[in-house]
Parts: structure tokens; C-alpha cells; sequence
């Protein structure tokens, strides 16, 4: 008997890490975990950023291009429940939906893939480097003017292929994406996110479902406090700043065993030479108190770089 119908994108990254939620759904919900398919059966949904692959999603549209198609099917009922990577998510939600769960959130950090060489320090000067990242392109740049960036759309495993068809020497991918698809031997180095920080929200799940459906026990069972907290620093930062994927901003959040929060929030220009950032901790963080913090610092980085933040791209 099917009780949720879950909404995800078609890549194989997206039903990876739906599958996994879609279990921890099923055990929560007390059911067999060996009738996931029964019980909450997948809906793959294509959306257009997944069919745009010739240009930044900045011409296109924004980040809202992986998620309208999936949420336009939740408020349909088509489906109850649609599983996002934060990171591709506006900052603002959408009327009549919420993010309902946050899972235990995998690494945050970017990685470094290569076949030649074992960091973007290796690199030769002119290699060039593949990203559809506004953020890692501009973060890069900073530490290796000398190197070119080519702009590279796809899912990982075409990534991959275009990396090892030689038409870039390096590229820069989500270490939980690889992690979850079991690919994380293709990693040779990983950039430190206290130095450059990550994509707000970046190895974090998001499960929507619609505003009137959230009291439910599988809910509470599935949420993960620890992680929420960090993401809405992050979030908050996000959303102060108004950055998509025409702004290269990063923000990182950790909890110390002491229960400090940690926040590192950045904006770069796009070639970046410039960059504008923000530091603070905040003991014994609430979700309220670190989405604060997060606002406070967006602002003050808003408020220093004025019309530089944001960068258009021709």
C-alpha cells in the first residue's frame, strides 16, 4: 500500500540520494525497508536545468530550474514528499511548501579531481580548470590567476568523462555528491572550507513536503538538529546577500563538541581578485539564533561590497 509518493530529479546522483532517503522514510514510517518501492515509490521528474547543459544556469534562469518542475508537482498532490540538494535551492521558500527534514549531513567540503595533478597548487600555469560554479571559478582564480577556467555543465559521471576526454585538465565536484555515488576514489586533494567556503548548504538534503503535511512522526524521526542549525548560518547568510547563481558566495558552518557555532561567509568577484569576508561564533546556537547570525553577517558583507557583489555574466 503506497503511503508517500517522492518527487526527485532523474540523474543518478538525485535517485542515489533519494533512494536513501527513501529508506530512512520507510523505517521510519515502521514499515519493511525491503518494500521501499511499495511503500514510497519514486516519481522522477525532469526538470530544466537538468535538460539545459550548454550554458550557465545564470543565463537560464537560476537555481530555481532544478526544483519549480518538483515543486510545481507537490503542490499538484501529484506527489507528497520531493527530495533536493540544499544547495540548489533558492534562498526563499515556496507559498504553501516547506523544507520538513533535514538528514545527518554528509562532507561539505569541495573536491579536487584530477588525472594529472594532485591539487589546483600542481597545476601548471594555463591548465585549465572545469566548473559551472560562479563560486568555485572565482575562488579559484584567487589563489591561481594564471590557470583558465572552462565552463563545465552535466551530472558526475559526464563530468568525469569530459575530464578524462581532455577537455579540461581539472575540475572541482561536491565531495558528498562523489561520496554518495561511491566515486570518491576519483578525489585527489580537497580545498579547505575554512578558506574557502562552500556552496551555502552544500552536502545537505533538503525533504519538502507541503506546509499543511508536517506534523507527522517521520518527520521528527528523520531531522537531524545538529545539521540544521549549521545550515540555516548558512542559509541566512544566503538569503541576506540575495546570492543565486549570479553571486559567488560561500558560507560555512560547523558545531564544536562544546556546541560553539562557527560561520565563515564570503562574496567574491567573479575573477577574483576581490574578496569580502565575515567571521563569527555563537555559543550554544539555536536554528533561530545561528539564521541570525547568518543575516548579520550577509548584510555587513552586502553593505561593504555595495554594487560590486553582484556579477553579470554576458
Amino acid at each position: 500500500m503506497t503511503r508517500l509518493k517522492i518527487g526527485t530529479r532523474g540523474s543518478k546522483l538525485a535517485t542515489t540520494q533519494c533512494g536513501w532517503v527513501q529508506r530512512q522514510i520507510v523505517a521510519a514510517l515502521g514499515e519493511d525497508v525491503a518494500r521501499v518501492d511499495e511503500i514510497a515509490p519514486l516519481t522522477i521528474i525532469s526538470t530544466q536545468g537538468d535538460r539545459i547543459q550548454d550554458r550557465r544556469l545564470i543565463e537560464a534562469g537560476g537555481k530555481q530550474l532544478f526544483t519549480k518542475e518538483i515543486e510545481d508537482a507537490l503542490l499538484r498532490g501529484d506527489i507528497d514528499v520531493a527530495v533536493h540538494s540544499l544547495k540548489d535551492m533558492p534562498a526563499n521558500e515556496v507559498e504553501g511548501l516547506s523544507i520538513a527534514v533535514f538528514p545527518v549531513r554528509e562532507d561539505p567540503r569541495d573536491a579536487f579531481v584530477s588525472f594529472k595533478y594532485q591539487s589546483l597548487m600542481d597545476m601548471p600555469a594555463g591548465a585549465k580548470l572545469g566548473t559551472a560554479s560562479l563560486r568555485r571559478q572565482a575562488q579559484a582564480l584567487n589563489v591561481r590567476p594564471d590557470i583558465e577556467v572552462v565552463m563545465l555543465r552535466g551530472n558526475v559521471d559526464t563530468r568525469l568523462k569530459k575530464l578524462e576526454a581532455g577537455e579540461c585538465d581539472a575540475i572541482l565536484l561536491a565531495t558528498a555528491g562523489l561520496n554518495r555515488l561511491g566515486l570518491s576514489q576519483h578525489i585527489k586533494s580537497y580545498i579547505d572550507p575554512d578558506q574557502f567556503a562552500s556552496a551555502p548548504g552544500q552536502g545537505a538534503l533538503a525533504v519538502q513536503c507541503r506546509t499543511a503535511d508536517l506534523d507527522q512522526d517521520w518527520i521528527r524521526k528523520l531531522h537531524h538538529v545538529p545539521t540544521h542549525i549549521c545550515i540555516s548560518a548558512e542559509r541566512g547568510a544566503l538569503e541576506a546577500l540575495e546570492a543565486s547563481c549570479r553571486t559567488a558566495v560561500g558560507a560555512y558552518a560547523k558545531l564544536s563538541d562544546d556546541h560553539t557555532l562557527t560561520l565563515f561567509a564570503e562574496a567574491l568577484s567573479a575573477d577574483g581578485t576581490t574578496r569580502w569576508q565575515r567571521r563569527a561564533k555563537l555559543a550554544h546556537p539555536t536554528v533561530e539564533s545561528a539564521r541570525t547570525l547568518g543575516i548579520r553577517l550577509g548584510h555587513e558583507i552586502r553593505e561593504e561590497a555595495g554594487d560590486d557583489l553582484i556579477q553579470y555574466l554576458g
